[in-house]
């Protein structure tokens, strides 16, 4: 597999994970992403885990294809382009045999990434300690630190409460208020007012409504049809109406950590 002999794996697809994923691949390496047989993405228009619905996500003019197997993930590797495959487990990683994986799924916990899984290993955010888990950690927390690589040590703690955008923070994000099935009201890239219905959770004993929490832009909402339980994230109100364009491009946020992903690869590929 010598033309893969730089591939990455990127453990989760999500908004954030995206930043880092299309950096990866504008700076020339091939990138492997492997995500859940149901992602469950809130900012949908900027994650490529949205190519296991769709078979395809374009993000900033990037192209994500999903791959049905392994041998056609290498195939499409092979030729080039971004490619996505359903292995939450992370079984395939042993076939390719990557220079570094990356685990992006955010989940403030580790679900399985070890060290000895690649030459290079970085994760992103708490549930990580570098030096015993992986060879890096990128702090994910907004603030002065925010892309900050540690090679030993592990990020800020998870506090469970989102950053400040607009002079806004909790209020920004909603969560389901009953355990059942999302359908959706409104849709991303809506403006929408405080109190209003953007959304029904179907449940056993009706509908439950999902109001929003203050006035602003819609800027994710996970998909339709997709099964909640209760406290669940579902949605993400930007209070910054004329940042329309956000809705479609990387976050801030998400190219600050790609910077110390991309940082943390360049830095230990030299110590090999």
């Amino acid at each position: 597999m010598s033309s893969l002999e730089n591939l990455i794996i990127v453990r989760g697809g999500g908004d954030l994970a995206t930043g880092t994923i299309d950096k990866l691949h504008r700076c020339g390496f091939p990138v492997l992403v492997l995500e859940t047989e149901k992602p469950s993405a809130i900012r949908r228009n900027v994650a490529f885990s949205e190519a296991v619905y769709q078979g395809s996500q374009t993000v900033e003019g990037t192209i994500c294809t999903l791959a049905f197997s392994i041998p056609d993930a290498e195939e499409r590797l092979r030729a080039g382009t971004l490619t996505m495959l359903v292995d939450p487990e992370g079984e395939s990683i042993s076939h390719f045999e990557p220079l570094a994986v990356v685990d992006a799924i955010l989940a403030k916990k580790n679900l399985g990434t070890r060290r000895d899984m690649a030459p290079i290993t970085v994760a992103l955010g708490p549930g990580f300690t570098a030096g015993i888990d992986v060879d890096a950690v990128v702090e994910t927390k907004r603030g002065h630190d925010l892309g900050r690589v540690f090679y030993s040590g592990s990020a800020a703690p998870n506090t469970g409460i989102p950053g400040i955008i607009g002079g806004c923070g909790k209020e920004r994000v909603i969560h389901s208020p009953a355990a059942g099935i999302l359908r959706t009201v409104s849709k991303i890239t809506d403006t929408v007012e405080k109190g209003q219905i953007i959304a029904l959770v179907e449940t056993a004993q009706g509908e439950v409504p999902v109001h929003a929490t203050l006035n602003g832009l819609l800027r994710g909402l996970i998909r339709e049809g997709y099964p909640v339980s209760e406290g669940f994230k579902i949605a993400d109100i930007d209070p910054r109406t004329n940042e329309y364009n956000n809705c479609f491009t990387i976050s801030d946020k998400a190219r600050c950590i790609a910077g110390g992903v991309l940082e943390a690869v360049l830095h230990l590929r030299e110590k090999l």
